[in-house]
């Protein structure tokens, strides 16, 4: 049996992800349940199957795979609704496609190589989804060419952006607090949407959101990030997670109302289920998959 994931696997599974962290009823953010800040289910699964082939074209480097995901969505919805996804699935294909016994450690030796062609590439994507909030940094600003290598850019931007801080901790939010809230619940309940919920709320009430910080600045994103404590709490004692829909989509409510989408919680959700996904594919293709020990435990709109 080859130990290689094909394309058209790692294709597959990165749709399937986008799709579950879809269905789950996630507060704020657009789901089966409910739309909300002008985007659709119907926007985010069209994004997700035009991205798929750029973020897993074997032998690409890594910022073309984000360059041409970014690109066929915008031309694709007409808004940014994945950049957070592209930035965060990228580097777990690329390390995928080496059929690496250790996910999470080959993922780091992806983003320890990007380089100032991967950053120039990246920066065009940047800019061109232009997200909520983006603004003008003073260094490393993706509107100027890039000076340095990627990894820099983006510890530059770690404080601030949680997506960002996954750079520079190899995925450290990913391989601990999502797969550790997302492996638990597979456990405990049969429909996986559940367990894409309890990731999303692992985040949400671990850390203020930063999608919602660059927006609405950071009092706004630590007021959500306590408001989720107790529903992360119900839901980790919950017997039956359904029971506790009627008081998510009322919450669910009131964050659209102003405004606040905790994008960036989604977005590592989705990442956190793909890489749950590639490990078993691995193992399915004969290599063990396993994370280090510590991982276990012109702009088309600004949409996210």
């Amino acid at each position: 049996m080859s130990s290689i994931i094909s394309q058209a696997k790692l294709e597959q599974a990165f749709r399937d992800a986008c799709a579950e962290e879809l269905a789950a009823p996630k507060p704020g953010n657009v789901g089966l349940h409910a739309a909300g800040h002008g985007m659709t289910v119907v926007d985010f699964l069209r994004s997700a199957d035009v991205a798929a082939p750029h973020l897993c074209e074997r032998a690409a480097p890594l910022g073309r795979r984000i360059e041409g995901a970014v690109a066929a969505t915008c031309e694709a919805v007409g808004q940014n609704t994945n950049l957070g996804i592209v930035l965060l699935c990228a580097p777990l294909t690329m390390a995928a496609q080496d059929s690496p016994p250790d996910l999470r450690a080959a993922v780091t030796r992806v983003l320890d190589a990007a380089d100032i062609a991967d950053a120039e590439a990246v920066f065009r994507a940047i800019a061109l989804a232009n997200p909520g909030g983006l603004g003008d940094a003073q260094r490393h600003d993706v509107r100027a060419p890039a000076t340095v290598s990627l990894a820099v850019a983006m510890a530059e931007a770690a404080d601030r952006d949680r997506i960002a801080r996954q750079w520079t901790t190899g995925f450290a939010d990913v391989f601990g607090t999502g797969l550790a809230a997302y492996a638990e619940a597979r456990r405990r309940w049969p429909d996986p949407k559940w367990a894409a919920l309890a990731a999303y709320m692992a985040f949400l009430s671990s850390f203020p959101d930063s999608h919602i910080g660059r927006k609405f600045g950071p009092d706004a994103a630590e007021r959500v990030r306590a408001d989720a404590v107790p529903f992360a709490r119900r839901l980790h004692e919950a017997s039956d997670p359904a029971s506790l829909i009627p008081d998510m989509l009322a919450w669910d409510a009131a964050l659209k109302t102003e405004g606040f989408n905790p994008g960036t919680s989604a977005d590592l959700t989705v990442a956190t289920i793909f890489a749950h996904k590639i490990v078993g594919r691995l193992r399915a293709a004969g290599n063990d998959g396993s994370v280090t020990p510590r991982g276990r435990h012109g702009q088309c709109g600004s949409g996210s």
